[in-house]
């Protein structure tokens, strides 16, 4: 499936990069193990019933050892729980929660992915050289509170919309495009996986891609199509994401690049000077049209 749009060659050369760069990434495989079952069935939008094309999780295997002995993933599960489910909902971030969040940060900073990209983005003049400088900044377009919904309180930000998902008003699941948080969620019997996603007459993933479009329930809400990165490092996804909304001043963003034996398009939304959401879309593998 072509976007329309010409690959852009030189983000495609940082993201491969950065990829090479991320060694607390997983291996498919042997530090995770994918069941991708049945192709998911049509959802019409604004419906929370979906066939059920798949009976066991997505996940049968995660190296939990691995997992909590990388400082950045420790860190990153650390914010998981800190966000209410639904928008409409006034977000209360404790000095405790801000002091996790900047933890996390400078666990993301020491990596040599962060470096790529804040390298990156200096030479292009679009951020500034110190450390300290990019931390600030990082930390307002991910975590500052903004009202999603129009409500007066700020009841969302781009950390909980991208990696940990949440609610329209209880009513719609929005974002949710983390592998990590899909593995602890399923595992808390808060996930239903229903199916991979593809088009008709075309042959679906393999199990050891790291790009997926997957059907799944999160506590009763479905959600039709979430695409994720599938075994990256938090701080991989951080990256790829901050220099994408760095690099454009547009409401959507939209760059298709060429990563390893993917074609993806990155996609992300501003929300004023935040992020407002941030997923990749496989378009293709190994050069053929797969989706």
């Amino acid at each position: 499936m072509s976007s329309g749009k010409p690959l852009n060659h030189e983000l495609s050369k940082l993201l491969n990069e950065l990829w090479d760069a991320d060694e607390n990434r997983l291996s498919p495989g042997t530090d995770y193990v994918i069941s991708l079952q049945g192709r998911a069935g049509f959802v019409q939008a604004g419906s929370n019933r979906a066939q059920d094309c798949a009976r066991e999780p997505l996940f049968k295997y995660v190296n939990e050892e691995r997992l909590k002995s990388i400082k950045t993933y420790e860190a990153f599960i650390a914010l998981l729980d800190n966000y209410e489910m639904s928008t409409g909902i006034t977000e209360d971030v404790t000095p405790e929660e801000e002091a996790e969040n900047n933890r996390f940060l400078s666990a993301i900073l020491d990596t040599k992915v962060m470096k790529v990209a804040h390298d990156y983005l200096v030479n292009k003049k679009l951020v500034r050289p110190g450390l300290a400088d990019f931390k600030r900044l990082l930390y307002r377009i991910w975590f500052q509170l903004y009202s999603r919904d129009g409500s007066r309180g700020g009841d969302s930000c781009g950390f909980e919309h991208v990696f940990v998902g949440e609610t329209k008003r209880g009513k719609e699941m929005m974002g949710f495009h983390n592998w990590v948080q899909f593995y602890l969620q399923e595992r808390r019997n808060n996930i239903d996986y229903k199916g991979y996603v593809a088009r008709q007459k075309k042959c679906g993933p393999d199990e050891d891609d790291q790009v997926l479009s997957l059907q799944f329930s999160w506590k009763e809400l479905v959600k039709p199509i979430g695409s994720s990165f599938i075994g990256v490092s938090p701080e991989f996804e951080f990256a790829v994401y901050t220099v994408v909304f760095l690099m454009s001043n547009e409401k959507v963003t939209r760059a298709v690049v060429r990563v390893e034996e993917y074609e993806l398009e990155l996609v992300v939304y501003r929300h004023g000077k935040y992020i407002g959401t941030s997923y990749p879309v496989l378009l293709s593998t190994n050069n053929e049209d797969l989706y």
